[in-house]
């Protein structure tokens, strides 16, 4: 029965509750433009301070990483009048604090007529960068390149959107 008292509970019955007064628009203080102004910069004060998260260099959106990105978009596929980065050619670009580049890449086929000399320029244009130390180029042929992999700039440079 113990257990029956402790989940009663004391019920207070009352006539009727005061409602609370309802806001209405004579009751609304009179502010000037200025002071409009100045309530909505203060809002706003801490939302337009506030600086976008600065990358680190090596990082996309890094300073020297997008200097390696567009010195790749410099060189351009002898067969396809597109640069190697928007057709889908490099794999990925690494960057290291120390300044080391290493881009993974591919070609459009192994009998390609450059595979033997463009893994050689991108890195020769990648070591150019000012801030990179050394750079190498890895080639891989696994996943193998398709025009799925070029980018919708270089679709609408080949007619292909």
């Amino acid at each position: 029965m113990n257990e029956e008292a402790d989940k009663r509970f004391d019920v207070e019955e009352v006539d009727g509750v005061t409602p609370p007064p309802r806001a209405r628009v004579d009751d609304a203080v009179e502010e000037s433009a200025g002071d409009k102004l100045e309530r909505k910069k203060d809002y706003l004060e801490g939302f337009l301070a506030q600086q976008p998260a600065v990358a680190a260099p090596g990082e996309p959106g890094g300073d020297l990483y997008e200097r390696v990105v567009d010195a790749l978009k410099e060189i351009y596929d002898p067969e396809i009048p597109v640069n190697i980065y928007d057709l889908g050619l490099i794999y990925g670009v690494d960057v290291t604090d120390e300044g080391d580049v290493a881009i993974t890449m591919t070609l459009t086929t192994p009998h390609c007529p450059v595979a033997e000399s463009m893994p050689g320029e991108v890195e020769l244009r990648a070591s150019t960068v000012p801030g990179v130390r050394d750079a190498e180029v890895n080639l891989v042929w696994d996943p193998p390149w398709g025009p799925n992999l070029m980018s919708d700039e270089a679709r609408l440079e080949l007619g292909m959107l």
